[in-house]
C-alpha cells in the first residue's frame, strides 16, 4: 500500500511537470508576444518545481532512482543489500525524515498563523503560498513512509532462506 501512495505520487509529479513546461510555454508567449507579466503566474512555475522535487522523492527511493554510491553494493547478493538498506533506512533516512518533518513543522505552521501572501505586488495571495510551503512537511512524511516500505521488504528477503 504505501508503494501504491509514492507510485500516486511519483505519477501526480510528472503530470504536474508537463504542467509546469505548458506554464512556462505561456510565460514566455505571453511576455514576449503579448508584452504581459504576470507575475503570479512566473511564481507559479517556481513553487511547481520546488514542488515537483519534494513529491518525487518517494517515488524515486520507491523506484531505487535515489542518489547512491554503490561501488560494493551492486555486486552484494540480496542479503547483503537488505542489510544494507536496513541500516541505511534505519540509521540515516529515518531519522533525517524525522530531523527535516520536525524543522518545518514551524516553519509552516508560521506560514499558516501569517497568512503569508507573495512578497511580490501582483505575486501569489492567501493561502497558496502557506499550501504550498506545507510539502516542506508532506516530503519527509512521504519519504519515510516509503522508508518503512523499504524496511519491510527487507525484513522479508532477510527471513526468507
Amino acid at each position: 500500500m504505501l508503494d501504491r501512495f509514492s507510485a500516486l505520487l511519483g505519477k501526480a509529479s510528472a503530470w504536474l511537470t508537463l504542467f509546469m513546461v505548458l506554464v512556462t510555454f505561456l510565460v514566455v508567449v505571453l511576455r514576449y508576444v503579448f508584452d504581459v507579466g504576470l507575475i503570479w503566474l512566473q511564481e507559479s512555475v517556481v513553487w511547481m518545481h520546488g514542488f515537483v522535487f519534494m513529491v518525487g522523492a518517494a517515488y524515486t527511493l520507491q523506484q531505487e532512482e535515489h542518489v547512491r554510491v554503490d561501488i560494493f553494493y551492486r555486486e552484494m547478493g540480496p542479503k547483503r543489500r537488505a542489510w544494507v538498506d536496513l541500516v541505511g533506512v534505519t540509521v540515516f533516512l529515518l531519522p533525517l525524515c524525522a530531523l527535516l518533518g520536525w524543522k518545518a513543522f514551524d516553519y509552516v505552521a508560521m506560514s499558516w498563523q501569517l497568512q503569508e501572501a507573495s512578497r511580490e505586488s501582483g505575486g501569489l495571495p492567501y493561502p497558496l503560498i502557506p499550501l504550498l510551503k506545507s510539502i516542506l512537511v508532506v516530503m519527509p512524511i512521504s519519504v519515510g513512509l516509503q522508508g518503512i516500505a523499504l524496511l519491510s521488504r527487507c525484513v522479508r528477503t532477510l527471513r526468507s532462506n
